[in-house]
Formats: C-alpha cells, sequence, structure tokens
C-alpha cells in the first residue's frame, strides 16, 4: 500500500515535470522571442534554469509527502487492525491474553481466521470458529507446507496455502517462532504494509518467550520437592553480576528469607552516561510472590523505551493485574542516573528506603528520595510524576527492601529508626559500594543478635565517581 503511494506521487511528478518541459518549449520560447528577439542561446538558457529550478521544488514538495505518507503509515486503510494488535501483544503474558486481543482485533475488527499450533507438540492451541480454518483438508495442507523445517521469521501464505514471495499474492501471514506457528488468514493481506511484519514477528517472539518463562515457573510451583529449582530459577532473572558503567560503581546484596523471594533488582545501561536503576518487593512470600517478580522483571527488560518511567510503572501495573491475583502487588523504586547531568530522575512507588547520601561541609548528609507513586498492581494510579535530584560526586544512593530498616534488636527497635544506622550508613560512604554493603550486612546481623531474620534482605547501592 505505501509502496503504491509512493510510486504514484514519483510517477505524477514525472508527469508533471514532462508537462511542464513540453509547455516550455511550445508555449514560453515562442512567447519570449515574439516580443523581443534574443539570441538562442539565452532563450536556451533561460528555459534550462526555469525548468530545473521548478523541477527542484516538484521534487522537494513529492519527498515530503512521502515522508508523510511513511509516517501516517499506519493511521490509514488496514493497517491500524495489524498495529494495533502489535502493540496489543506487547502486554500478553498468557494464552488467555493471547485469545482475548485475537478475538478483539484480527476476529472482530479484521474479520480474519485465524489457526495457533505448538508444532511441536502437534497440538491446536487456538482455532477461529471459522470454517476455513476447521476443514480438516486446510490443517492437513498446512501441516504438509510448513513443517518444523522453518527458520523463525513471517511468510505469506497464497490461495493454495503454500508459501508465495509477494505479498500482492498473498490470502494470509503466518509467523514461526521455534515451533509455533501461528496462521493469519484475510483477504486484503496485500493492502497492509509490509514495514508492519518485523516488528509484529519481534512481539510475538517477546510473547512465546514470556509465556515459556512464566509457564516453566507455574510448572515448577506445582512440584513441592522443587523449590530449590525454583529459587535457581529465580536468581536468573536477577543480573549475574554488576556491568561496568563509567563514572558509576555498583554493587548490591541479595538474602532471601526462604529458597524463594519476592525482593528483585535489576542494573540497566540505557546510554553511555544513563543507567537503569531498580529495586522492588512483592507483597507476601512463596511461590506466588515468586512468580510476580519474574512478571515484573521481565516486564522491564523487554520495554523498549527504558527512559519512560511512567510508562514502565503503568506496563508493571498492568502486568501484574493481568495475573488476576488479587492480593499480590509490588513496592519498587526506579531511577534513572545521568552521569553527565550528575541528576537521578524516578519514581518512588512506596518504597521506604531508598536515599541519597551526600558529603557536605559538616560530614555526610542524608537525602531521601520520597514515594510519589501508590502501590504497583492492585489500586487505580493516579498521574505519575517524576521526581529529580542533584547527585554530586562521591555520593552514595542506597536502594533498600524493608528487611533490611525492620531488623529489631531484643528490645524490638527497629534498625533504621536508629542513630546507630544512620551514623554506620554515613561513616561507610567514603567507601566503595561493596564494602558499604558489608558494613550494612555486618550491623543487621549484631544488631539482630544471631536471631533469624524474619524478612528477606535485599540492597543495591550505587556510587557516583568523577
Amino acid at each position: 500500500m505505501l509502496k503504491t503511494r509512493q510510486n504514484f506521487v514519483m510517477i505524477t511528478t514525472n508527469i508533471v515535470v514532462i508537462f511542464l518541459l513540453v509547455f516550455l518549449t511550445r508555449s514560453i520560447i515562442p512567447e519570449v522571442n515574439a516580443h523581443r528577439a534574443y539570441s538562442d542561446i539565452f532563450t536556451l538558457v533561460t528555459v534550462v534554469a526555469i525548468f530545473l529550478a521548478v523541477t527542484l521544488l516538484l521534487h522537494k514538495i513529492s519527498g515530503d509527502l512521502i515522508e508523510y505518507l511513511q509516517a501516517d503509515m499506519t493511521k490509514q486503510g488496514v493497517n491500524p487492525i495489524l498495529s494495533d494488535f502489535s502493540k496489543a501483544l506487547r502486554f500478553c503474558y498468557s494464552l488467555d491474553d493471547f485469545k482475548e486481543i485475537i478475538g478483539s482485533i484480527l476476529e472482530e475488527r479484521g474479520d480474519c481466521a485465524v489457526l495457533y499450533i505448538d508444532n511441536d507438540k502437534n497440538y491446536v492451541l487456538y482455532n477461529s470458529p471459522n470454517k476455513l480454518t476447521t476443514k480438516k483438508d486446510v490443517m492437513l495442507t498446512l501441516q504438509m507446507n510448513f513443517n518444523s523445517m522453518h527458520k523463525n521469521g513471517f511468510y505469506f501464505i497464497g490461495n493454495n496455502f503454500g508459501l508465495v514471495d509477494k505479498q500482492k499474492n498473498a490470502r494470509g501471514f503466518f509467523l514461526v517462532y521455534e515451533q509455533q506457528h501461528f496462521y493469519v488468514f484475510c483477504r486484503y493481506t496485500k493492502l497492509f504494509d509490509e514495514a508492519l511484519f518485523k516488528p509484529l514477528f519481534d512481539e510475538f517472539s517477546s510473547f512465546s518467550r514470556r509465556v515459556a518463562t512464566i509457564g516453566g515457573l507455574s510448572e515448577i510451583a506445582e512440584l513441592s520437592s522443587e523449590w530449590q529449582q525454583l529459587a535457581e530459577t529465580q536468581r536468573s532473572f536477577l543480573p549475574p553480576q554488576m556491568p561496568t558503567i563509567k563514572h558509576l560503581k555498583l554493587a548490591a546484596y541479595y538474602r532471601p528469607l526462604v529458597n524463594v523471594s519476592g525482593d528483585y533488582y535489576t542494573v540497566l545501561p540505557i546510554s553511555p552516561s544513563k543507567t537503569l536503576l531498580m529495586l522492588g518487593d512483592v507483597s507476601g512470600k512463596g511461590l506466588a510472590a515468586a512468580l510476580v517478580m519474574g512478571l515484573v522483571m521481565n516486564t522491564v527488560k523487554i520495554l523498549e523505551d527504558k527512559d519512560d518511567l511512567p510508562n514502565m510503572i503503568r506496563a508493571v501495573d498492568k502486568a501484574i493485574k493481568g495475573m488476576k491475583l488479587q492480593d499480590k502487588y509490588t513496592v519498587l523504586f526506579l531511577g534513572i542516573v545521568d552521569t553527565d547531568k550528575m541528576t537521578i530522575r524516578y519514581i518512588n512507588a512506596s518504597m521506604s528506603d531508598p536515599i541519597v547520601i551526600s558529603k557536605s561541609p559538616d560530614g555526610y548528609k542524608i537525602k531521601p528520595l520520597t514515594s510519589n507513586c501508590s502501590l504497583v498492581g492492585i489500586i487505580e494510579l493516579d498521574d505519575l510524576t517524576v521526581a529529580e535530584q542533584k547527585l554530586f560526586r562521591g555520593d552514595v544512593i542506597l536502594m533498600a527492601s524493608d528487611g533490611v530498616s525492620e531488623v529489631m534488636n531484643d528490645e524490638g527497635i527497629e534498625l533504621g529508626t536508629t542513630k546507630l544506622y544512620q551514623n554506620t550508613i554515613k561513616s561507610s560512604a567514603t567507601k566503595g559500594p561493596k564494602e558499604f554493603i558489608d558494613d550494612v550486612v555486618k550491623l543487621i546481623l549484631t544488631y539482630n543478635g544471631g536471631k533469624k531474620l524474619r524478612d528477606d534482605v535485599t540492597m543495591l547501592v550505587a556510587k557516583v565517581e568523577g
């Protein structure tokens, strides 16, 4: 469709240019010579100059029009059906989610017939209530034509349910990721702009990986004897080691109360100067908390624009609510450290402990990164605002779960309320992040009196360097 419009613009431009040439030759030149005798060379140069100027102007206009058509590509004709489906697929976390957007977008809006097959298990995952996709001969033909040998990608299907090279001859298309085959049959496949298929395949691939990951966790969770395997799977979501980032040193500590935990953290470089820091805690303990933790981590990792903190919070909120676990939610801190601008932009979704420890003439001071967002995943979110705080060389950013501040001594006094805790983190701010964490962990164990901890303990520390 887009190529057709582009070709039309170019052809129209060329026709106008030819018409202009004929017009100048047949009308302007004789008219000029009739009023005043000029040399042939002067007349020719004048006409060529006019011709080139108008030609350049026309090509500039056609170029601008083509750019407009490209920008408007997904807003015209049938394209919104495919682009909206691709966008909705980004927030699908189960087969039920997938079926819902198939029905509401492809079937209802697009009048498409859909067939979704696990080719490895030879099992139909979804079949539209349509005569075409329920016919045995159609299923058999597809199975014969499209076996497990097909590489990952998107393909066009012809009238005889075989592959066709050109989109204009297609009556449908299908996506292949590993052994998952997703067939879409529609009469107007040729009208879709081909540029939409690659993003759609990318989203389908991400969806397939998400479902496999969540399914793997669920299967493990059903077997009580496999808690250790679940814990190892959960740990795989956490960074195996801290990335090396210019002007920023990092360290983390993770100690679950039991094998599995609702605590999580990650560090994701966005650009050479921007780094995303995240630490959070899912409500409750056990298998459900571990599942939500994995879902949150995966949601954040797959989002393309990690500079958009409000969108990231809303995506996590939608993902948790989509699991329909009723009592599960998360508190979390998302911050972007910019070592060029020396700032931290953040949204604190009800985390109690994130702080910046900053050196001043009177010694180190503690600056809280206060909460500016409600719980995520259980209530409606208000308008989200991003806070910003200035950073200085030597500043220490501490993010910690409440398992740190709520450790109690024999008198029942929480560590986070004591001068001992404040003095320890101030005096340790001169050290590197790893040594800083070691000091805090030592304080926790000492303050607790050697008793068993009552909560998960997780910390992420970043130190700004010159």
